[in-house]
């Protein structure tokens, strides 16, 4: 059986590449929770409104969301693209002033 033996240098190598692999993790998820479908709860928290607004939400059709057993998921990607919807609104109504 041969033996290997790791330099000093082979370690920071391994530390460099396992560091840049966690900074690209890190940076394509930045921002997103770990799950595609959310809570009530944790929609509220994430966008801090209140159980009413997020029922006028639901009733106005803005957020789409799944019932299960009692229990509203909302997919993460619908809140991304109602938020984006909601900006794009924004910015059109005041370039018109």
């Amino acid at each position: 059986m041969a033996a290997n033996v790791i330099t000093t240098e082979d370690l920071l190598v391994f530390k460099k590449d396992l560091l840049d692999d966690f900074k690209k993790l890190l940076s394509e998820k930045h921002g997103q929770p770990v799950r595609k479908w959310l809570k009530s709860h944790e929609v509220r928290r994430i966008l801090t409104i209140s159980p009413g607004t997020l029922q006028n939400l639901r009733v106005n059709g803005t957020l789409p969301f799944t019932k299960i057993g009692g229990v509203m998921y909302y997919n993460y990607e619908d809140i991304q693209k109602m938020l984006e919807q909601h900006n794009t609104k924004t910015r059109r109504n005041s370039s018109a002033l």
